[in-house]
């Protein structure tokens, strides 16, 4: 028997931004599949949204963006925000003006609109040390996030995402995905949070550390965002294999 206590009587608002990208889709795909959370997205251009969606899209310029917020008061803001390397031009600093300015300036506006929580979907391998420019501007990010003052702060660290991004088209990524099973298995222990992780299973993990109550920093590989994923799945029965 079910207990009802941990079903929300209404559905719980969950800001977006990002939601163009593989995993702001599938958020917005998964949390429509149920009554347990309705997105709340932002965007600067209009969303060709999947089919069936549930979701409040909002479409405005990013200093607009803390209005929106403060309108719509969500309870957690999920930041899936993120460019490429050739989307950037090959450009350091158009790179890091979306990848760490704008993440930073949505996680103020979001603090100043009264937001408590926010989860930040960031990459395995993110370190200030680290050679790749890629990783060390994610880890500079979430560095600077952290120093926002939200309640609740869950980073997130997937390694290769897996899954059919729209109108992206990245070969090398496309080809890593189709090695990845081989390759998985052969990563030493060190490496495992470089893994490939299902784009899906990122998404219910958000979706279930956005449900979280407790206060603090928290951190994710692969295998917590497992973990948070069962969470988020326990509570949505339509999910239930």
């Amino acid at each position: 028997m079910s207990d009802a206590s941990n079903t929300p009587k209404t559905p719980v608002r969950i800001g977006l931004v990002g939601a163009t990208g593989l995993i702001g889709r599938r958020l917005i795909e998964i949390s429509s599949a149920g009554d347990q959370a309705r997105m709340v997205g932002i965007a600067r251009r209009e969303v060709d949204l999947p089919k069936g969606a549930r979701v409040e899209l909002f479409v405005a310029e990013p200093e607009k963006w803390g209005e929106v917020l403060k309108a719509v008061r969500p309870r957690t803001l999920i930041c899936a925000l993120g460019t490429t390397w050739k989307k950037a031009g090959r450009d350091e600093e158009a790179f890091r003006a979306v990848d760490h300015d704008l993440v930073l300036a949505t996680a103020e506006a979001a603090k100043e609109a009264g937001i408590r929580n926010m989860v930040l979907i960031s990459s395995a391998g993110a370190s200030l040390r680290a050679k790749s420019f890629y990783l060390k501007v994610k880890a500079q990010t979430e560095q600077a996030v952290s120093k926002v003052g939200f309640k609740r702060l869950d980073i997130i660290q997937p390694g290769l995402l897996r899954g059919a991004r729209q109108g992206d088209l990245r070969p090398l990524e496309a080809a890593a995905q189709i090695a990845s099973p081989l390759i998985d298995p052969l990563l030493p222990a060190k490496w495992e949070m470089y893994r490939s992780v299902d784009a899906d299973l990122v998404a219910e993990a958000a979706l279930g550390l956005a449900l979280r109550k407790a206060q603090g920093r928290f951190t994710h590989d692969n295998e917590a965002m497992k973990r948070a994923a069962r969470e988020w799945r326990a509570k949505s029965p339509e999910l239930a294999d």
